[in-house]
């Protein structure tokens, strides 16, 4: 991988070129804490450090909607692949048993009187 040294070489260069923020992904925290110290910009975390000045994680990770697999620096605080598997697998039994969609999700099927 490439040295401390060469990454807080580049997180400074990305800070004199002007960028607003800079993040550090998948690095030591020990690394993301010199950084944050050294560069004038804040920097933004993902799986670096708890003292970075921000963090982000990908949404899909923490709503756990893709549980085939789960990065090391990812928390879940939903299940929603769960809840989103058993709607879908709903559902797909109501369409194939003719129960969706019901007279109060189609256009014409409406009682007299009652446009929709």
């Amino acid at each position: 991988g490439e040295s401390a040294a060469k990454i807080l070489a580049d997180a400074q260069a990305v800070a004199g070129a002007g960028a607003y923020a800079v993040v550090l992904e998948k690095i030591t925290a020990p690394l993301a804490d010199e950084i944050t110290r050294e560069v004038p910009i804040p920097t933004i975390g993902i799986g670096a450090s708890v003292g970075c000045d921000g963090q982000v994680l990908v949404i899909d990770d923490m709503l756990g909607l893709f549980r085939a697999f789960k990065p090391k620096f990812a928390k879940r605080y939903a299940d929603l692949g769960g809840q989103a598997d058993a709607a879908i697998a709903a559902y797909a039994e109501e369409v194939r048993a003719r129960r969706f969609p019901g007279p109060e999700h189609v256009y014409g099927a409406e009682a007299p009187g009652k446009g929709g």
